[in-house]
């Protein structure tokens, strides 16, 4: 096989992970929910979580980057809900 041929492969791989995972937090969310748990709360105890897992993953420089990152993804408008993807 070519080198793109496995490339394109590996991002392959990478998509339908990031879909799993997606739908296990989508699933985590939706079980708050439903436990009475209010969206602001899941949203914090996520931020916290991720927080911990980019510190242990990445120190605590890489996690600042982490944040920078998503902060620049933010304003840019990709999470917002109203994003119409084209």
């Amino acid at each position: 096989m070519r080198e793109a041929d496995l490339s394109e492969i590996d991002e392959m791989i990478i998509h339908e992970k990031m879909q799993t995972a997606l739908e296990h937090q989508v699933e985590a969310w939706a079980d708050g929910v439903a436990d009475g748990i209010e969206p602001e709360i899941i949203a914090d105890a996520a931020l916290v979580t991720v927080m911990r897992e980019a510190v242990k993953l990445f120190g605590e420089d890489g996690a600042e980057a982490v944040l920078d990152d998503l902060k620049s993804r933010i304003l840019a408008g990709e999470f917002s809900p109203d994003r119409q993807i084209q």
